[in-house]
């Protein structure tokens, strides 16, 4: 094989690799180009209700362009939907059409020849008439009902993406670490005074800034973990780490967080982050760290 030949092969085989990652079809467009291609078909509805038979046209152009340009398949799904129930209604409009159709016929024919027959006919094609103009009626309004929820969808999801947005710079403020454990912020022992429980003016600040992101979404839950360095005994350090985690939550409840999102644990000197041989470890080991539940996935933190 020469190289031309080679080449030409490899790239026919990354193409195959490409086009194999995209979805070949979407059975709710292929549903909807088989509905409007039903309804074309049909002179009763090609005739009596071409407007209607347009707009379903029309829809499934918009579909078609949604599909061909990548957009979500719920994009597609929604658009392909609204297609079918557009068919749906030029459908029942012809049938009501023909149905009035009838009904004057039948009224011209009950006055020119009185029979019988015909005004059964008529009285038959009076209900079909306003069976058809209820299912008419209803369609509508469920179009108008999924046209108003794609709205309100569309709505949400920038709402809810300008919230992520900002709860991002809000944690990336405070650095937050994203973790197995979860989005973790660690407050150093710089918000305490030495062997002391009580947050210093900084602490308050940054339990401000804690405190803003419970607010703007209501629905994480955290746990504050108190830790210290080797010095001191095993028990002191269980109960400095309990009272500077106590000391936190207490500050965020005061800052309008709700205390059934919240726990604490105190660790004393386990899982240190640093040497405690060195002065500079051990004050990184004399930290507070807020441990926010895996729930944050809306949320990137570098």
């Amino acid at each position: 094989m020469n190289t031309r030949h080679f080449v030409l092969a490899a790239l026919a085989a990354a193409a195959l690799a490409a086009c194999s990652t995209v979805p070949d079809r979407n059975d709710a467009l292929v549903d909807a180009r088989t509905r409007v291609s039903a309804a074309q078909s049909n002179p009763q509805v090609a005739t009596l209700a071409p407007d209607e038979l347009q707009r379903a046209t029309a829809s499934l152009r918009v579909a078609e362009k949604a599909w061909s340009d990548g957009g979500p398949t719920a994009t597609v799904n929604h658009l392909s939907y609204m297609t079918v129930q557009r068919v749906a209604v030029a459908t029942q409009t012809a049938s009501s059409r023909a149905s009035q159709a009838v009904t004057a016929g039948a009224a011209a024919d009950r006055d020119k020849m009185r029979l019988a027959a015909r005004t059964d006919e008529a009285e038959v094609a009076q209900r079909q008439l306003a069976a058809s103009q209820q299912n008419n009626a209803q369609k509508a309004a469920e179009l108008a009902a999924a046209e108003a929820t794609a709205v309100l969808d569309r709505d949400r999801v920038e709402r809810s993406r300008a919230r992520a947005a900002e709860l991002e710079a809000q944690l990336a403020e405070l650095n937050a670490k994203k973790t197995d454990r979860g989005i973790v912020v660690t407050l150093g022992d710089v918000l305490f005074d030495s062997g002391k429980s009580r947050l210093l003016p900084d602490g308050a600040r940054n339990m401000a800034k804690l405190a803003a992101v419970f607010k703007g979404d209501p629905q994480p839950r955290a746990s504050i973990e108190g830790y210290t360095d080797s010095v001191g005994s095993s028990a002191s350090n269980i109960d400095l780490s309990q009272r500077r985690a106590d000391a936190v939550m207490a500050a965020l409840v005061r800052e309008g967080v709700a205390p059934d999102h919240l726990s604490t644990y105190a660790y004393g000197e386990e899982n240190p982050t640093a040497d405690n041989g060195t002065a500079t470890g051990r004050q990184m080991n004399r930290r507070v760290e807020i441990v926010f539940a895996p729930q944050r996935d809306d949320i990137v933190v570098k």
